[in-house]
């Protein structure tokens, strides 16, 4: 029989691409979330939630074709046979809630949300399929102030988590210059959507592949080190020059000056972009950007389009203050969701920092959104001006905790209270009320062990000190304090067993009516 029941027993293991979060990593997260929390608020926006589940179809991108919808998503059906699904972001359980309830809702609706989204994707190093976002959206402006906003937003949310101007980057692009840009080289027709989309990924891998690999990508296609071969879009070498023309304006920090000098040409120049790093960057003359932007959206009208809401955005970013090293415009930034429709944004961490193995590693990008007029229409079939921001919230605490950003709060474990004496766990529980009633984060040990266990249980919880009244104590009316952190530091010091047996090492007694106060002084101490 216990054969049989021990072969039953499941296996103690952790699901594939989810992870387990420790107290110290909450207790992070929750400061981290109330910062952005904070400016968020300070924007005007108002929290709103959404369901964790919703109905399949609602997810757009995730319709099913198939019998079952096992695409990106993790899904089920309902007893009555409608599909669901765990959500995959936070905008479209927004945009399903807007379009339900927008008699209900002030135009236009702003507002944040954060949570918990799931995707049904191959796992990998750093690549969960459970991960948290959080979001702020406004939905019913068509004004690019809306998308300026975000991006001033993002700027602020980083310097408020402690992140210096220099060492961050909000890299803004919009996708109607895109647009521009392919029905230039003639590839914006519905029967070339194929193709467009392997161009719009190509541009977006140019910080990893640089200028050469994109335009191989733009060609017959490219071979990385490990020897495999991706097919690229196929253009022919005239198409590829425009691209890599438009690519070449990326990262110039046009929001120093006004846009105007994409309306102008005055002298030509001949100094090239340079990419920027940490604030430092250099701009090209008006003529040199004018003829270059000429190249490459011509005289598109989508390209026109975009140009003219980034000019918008320039001015609100110059009025504001947020133009030198904050916000650049970056022409490799496309996005890799396929609903953004105008301004698309990055938020990306510029510093160096290491790994656990002590390599040179950079963090890239934290966040990012843009512009999506096309997602509520979807349930109402009427165009619903949106634009938002989410950033990803294990992501940037991970690059915050390696950058020594989070803080560490040993002393946010509890003072423990031993019970040396099972027949009096009354008075130890009316000490930890005592603790308590002060602001001082305590508790009783609960369990069944003596001394020496319960001290290992302290320790193990991380408390910076343990209370003690055994009955030599009690009779003189004293407690026991002791600092297990200095403890443990000064018995690294002793030499032998009854060396240590001898010492009273980083304790002290006093009088049980001074209890709170002694136990105050020593945390302060820490």
């Amino acid at each position: 029989m216990a054969s049989s029941d021990k072969q039953n027993r499941p296996k103690a293991r952790l699901a594939k691409g989810f992870r387990d979060v420790d107290a110290n990593e909450i207790r992070g997260l929750k400061r981290m979330l109330r910062t952005i929390e904070g400016v968020y608020e300070n924007y005007g926006f108002e929290p709103v939630e959404q369901p964790f589940i919703e109905y399949t179809e609602a997810l757009g991108k995730f319709l099913p074709d198939q019998d079952r919808p096992n695409e990106g998503v993790f899904s089920f059906q309902d007893d009555d046979e409608q599909w669901l699904s765990l959500r995959y972001d936070l905008t479209a359980p927004l945009a399903r809630y807007v379009a339900e309830n927008q008699q209900f809702l002030p135009t236009p609706f702003r507002s944040y949300r954060q949570g918990w989204v799931f995707r049904n994707e191959k796992p990998g190093p750093g690549r969960y399929r459970q991960f948290m976002q959080f979001d702020a959206d406004t939905v019913g402006s068509a004004s690019p102030a809306a998308d300026a906003e975000v991006c001033m937003m993002a700027a602020d949310t980083m310097e408020a988590l402690g992140i210096p101007r220099g060492q961050y980057v909000v890299k803004v692009n919009n996708r109607k210059i895109l647009d521009g840009v392919m029905e230039a080289i003639g590839i914006s027709g519905p029967n070339e959507s194929g193709r467009r989309l392997i161009v719009l990924r190509a541009i977006d891998k140019l910080d990893r592949l640089g200028i050469l690999g994109v335009e191989q990508l733009l060609g017959k296609g490219r071979k990385d080190e490990s020897g495999d071969f991706t097919h690229g879009a196929g253009l022919n070498p005239e198409q590829i020059v425009r691209v890599s023309k438009y690519l070449a304006l990326t990262r110039m920090r046009f929001f120093d000056d006004s846009l105007e000098v994409l309306k102008r040409a005055d002298s030509v120049g001949e100094t090239p972009p340079v990419r920027y790093s940490s604030g430092q960057t250099s701009f090209p003359s008006n003529a040199m950007f004018k003829r270059a932007w000429l190249d490459v959206v011509g005289d598109t009208s989508s390209g026109q389009q975009g140009i003219d809401e980034l000019q918008k955005m320039d001015d609100l970013f110059t009025a504001a203050g947020y133009g030198t090293g904050r916000i650049y415009f970056d022409a490799s930034v496309v996005r890799g969701l396929e609903y953004y429709t105008g301004p698309v944004f990055e938020c990306e961490l510029l510093m160096e920092a290491k790994d656990q193995d002590g390599k040179p590693m950079r963090f890239g990008s934290v966040g990012g959104g843009g512009r999506y007029d096309d997602l509520v229409a979807r349930f109402t079939g009427q165009s619903v001006p949106a634009t938002g921001f989410s950033i990803g919230v294990s992501r940037l605490y991970s690059a915050l905790k390696l950058l020594g950003k989070t803080e560490d709060r040993e002393s946010t474990a509890p003072v423990v209270v031993l019970v040396m004496d099972k027949e009096r766990q009354g008075d130890y529980q009316k000490m930890v009320q005592q603790l308590r009633g002060n602001g001082i984060r305590a508790e009783m040990y609960v369990g069944t062990s003596g001394m020496k266990a319960q001290m290992k249980y302290a320790d193990k919880r991380g408390s910076p000190l343990v209370v003690i009244q055994g009955g030599d104590e009690k009779a003189k009316g004293d407690v026991t304090l002791k600092d297990l952190a200095l403890g443990s530091q000064l018995a690294s010091s002793v030499e032998s067993r009854e060396e240590y047996a001898s010492q009273r090492l980083a304790q002290v007694s006093v009088p049980e009516a001074e209890l709170v106060s002694a136990v105050k002084k020593m945390l302060e101490r820490k």
